[in-house]
């Protein structure tokens, strides 16, 4: 399908740009999320005549994504996850998973925008990235422990698990970012639902995904 974007898509290109992509795309992602609009005569009279407007409006979203990173930067979750002697999870946690983390701690984020390489499945501290807008991004620390307190000790620099654990097999940790994927993969998918488990402690929110509440 034929599109007319109305702002700044990563991999896709600028305000304006009238690209191809696939129409699963579009009819998901592009056309419902107002970033693009189906290429039409009608549509590009319409798109000429907001042009100005819409160049706006982007500028705007951008300086309120910039102010939102300004206020997410050093924010960190704590996921408790069950996990064997290891440090194996029995689950894993996904961008899903972050995206509600990060939903109950104060912060609107849909988890297409949590950039993440594949699930993590073992416990330790990684950098997560969100993608606050096509040109504003924010790193988190997510920290996957057995239990608050073992959060706690991770957070102070001291490892939990085995030395035994692959660690061919573990995500990059905190001094690495995920790499990123193109934004047409993470365009599926619904909102992130907001955990029915969680509690607070010292400003982080704990997430207990084994059906308990966290104490």
């Amino acid at each position: 399908m034929e599109v007319i974007l109305l702002e700044r898509v990563e991999k896709l290109g600028q305000l304006g740009d009238v690209v191809t992509v696939k129409d699963g795309y579009a009819r998901n992602y592009l056309l419902p999320e107002k970033k693009a609009l189906r290429s039409t005569t009608e549509a590009h009279a319409q798109f000429k005549a907001e042009r100005e407007k819409l160049e706006i409006e982007n500028k705007s979203k951008k300086e309120g994504s910039a102010q939102l990173a300004e206020k997410m930067d050093g924010v960190q979750v704590v996921m408790v996850q069950q996990a064997g002697e290891g440090g194996q999870l029995y689950g894993s946690v996904t961008a899903r998973d972050i995206a509600s983390a990060v939903l109950a701690s104060g912060y609107s984020v849909h988890r297409n925008q949590v950039i993440v390489g594949k699930p993590i499945k073992s416990l330790g501290i990684y950098v997560a990235q969100v993608r606050l807008h096509a040109e504003v991004s924010v790193d988190i620390v997510v920290n996957v422990a057995r239990s608050e307190e073992e959060a706690k000790l991770q957070a102070a620099g001291i490892e939990i698990g085995s030395d035994a654990l692959n660690e061919a097999e573990q995500l990059p940790v905190a001094e690495e970012i995920f790499e990123q994927v193109p934004e047409e993969d993470l365009a599926s998918g619904d909102a992130p639902e907001t955990p029915n488990n969680e509690t607070e402690s010292n400003g982080q929110t704990v997430l207990a995904n084994d059906g308990t509440e966290d104490s």
